[in-house]
């Protein structure tokens, strides 16, 4: 025997503990007693993305920001822990170090975050040169009145913050699949702005079909909610935005409504997928606005899936069946712990979409519920 306590164990443990600490002292020595556990079961979840990179590390995002909670870190705090492991992952293509970068070749990062009990925000878009734009969001929300900072003036306020600014967050992985975005775009990149952008995702998606970009990481992000054993409801979503974007260009993964929405007495939802239809459609807000008036998580994603493909008439945004072309994921987790995963498409190029979570239970991935069953072939 090692002596070293597991994490499971160590779960049950610390969910044994609060289930005693419901109990009067004096009715030990009593018989019979009823145990009733008032204590919320604490849970994480996140895009799959949250349970598949490790960072060379022993735990991935969700297990890293579960096991934080459970030993009674502020649960804020243990999903941006969770989320930068992802963010400093080199493997991780579209989120923090190694994203894929704009079309001049720049990585810029998007991150916001909420604590639920505190009532506040923070948030950055357009960052450069940070690693970690989800510490930096966290860093907006502790030391300024602001919510959101941007390009510019969030570096600089990250370097006051004491962050390291590096010139070139690329990696060489990066770096290679912006050249090669180049290199089919075209050769001098000099397009008629009326054609460059059809070409530009003509070229993405011909990337995707030969393998060298996964069909559901054009909008690569990762969005984390998590639910503190005292009902604590936090959250955090970081991305480096939609691949070879225009410089400049900010998706909604930053916006407070849309990339992420928190309130402590409800609970919180986060998305992944095309920024600009969740933007049109503050979905997040919207959402967790929907299980206040009683539904479920299931059925208020649901519902945002609706109305954003209610709102979708742009022809060539549709698919000949009249659906919208593209895929939108959100994520929602109740005050009380229930949570969910549901997608615009049950599939995106034979792809199925699916989402991560860690309960008492352990990690897990599971399978997003659709809202059109069938493939989307992009």
């Amino acid at each position: 025997m090692s002596g070293k306590t597991s994490r499971r164990d160590f779960v049950k443990a610390g969910t044994a503990a609060s289930v005693v600490a419901t109990v009067p002292a004096a009715a030990f020595g009593q018989a019979p007693t009823v145990l009733v556990r008032r204590a919320t079961p604490p849970v994480v979840i996140s895009s799959a993305n949250g349970h598949e990179y490790r960072n060379g590390g022993p735990r991935t995002c969700v297990e890293e920001a579960f096991q934080r909670i459970v030993k009674g870190e502020d649960v804020l705090d243990s999903l941006v822990a969770g989320v930068g492991i992802v963010e400093l992952d080199p493997d991780e293509m579209f989120v923090g170090y190694g994203g894929l970068p704009n079309a001049d070749g720049v990585v810029q990062l998007d991150s916001c975050c909420m604590h639920g009990p505190l009532k506040r925000a923070g948030g950055v878009a357009c960052l450069e040169g940070v690693r970690t734009p989800a510490r930096v969001a966290k860093a907006v929300l502790d030391h300024t009145d602001h919510h959101l900072l941007v390009g510019a003036g969030a570096q600089a306020f990250a370097r006051q913050m004491g962050f390291t600014i590096e010139a070139d967050l690329n990696t060489e992985k990066s770096r290679a699949r912006w050249l090669e975005w180049k290199r089919r775009l075209d050769p001098g990149h000099w397009l008629d702005p009326a054609k460059r952008s059809d070409a530009a995702e003509a070229a993405r998606r011909t990337m995707v079909a030969d393998g060298l970009l996964g069909s559901s990481h054009r909008w690569g992000t990762i969005n984390c909610d998590g639910v503190g054993p005292k009902g604590e409801v936090c959250g955090v979503t970081t991305t480096s935005g939609l691949s070879f974007k225009i410089p400049g260009r900010v998706g909604d993964s930053p916006i407070l409504g849309a990339g992420l929405w928190v309130d402590d007495a409800v609970g919180a939802a986060g998305s992944t997928g095309r920024g600009e239809a969740n933007l049109y459609n503050l979905s997040s807000h919207f959402i967790v606005e929907q299980m206040r008036q009683g539904r479920s998580p299931k059925d208020a994603g649901m519902d945002a899936l609706r109305r954003v493909a209610s709102n979708t008439v742009e022809k060539r945004l549709l698919t000949p069946e009249g659906h919208p072309a593209f895929q939108l994921v959100f994520y929602a987790v109740g005050k009380k712990g229930e949570y969910a995963g549901v997608c615009m498409h049950g599939k995106v190029n034979g792809q199925a979409e699916a989402f991560a979570v860690c309960t008492e239970k352990g990690p897990e991935i599971l399978p997003c519920e659709p809202l059109f069953e069938g493939n989307l072939a992009e």
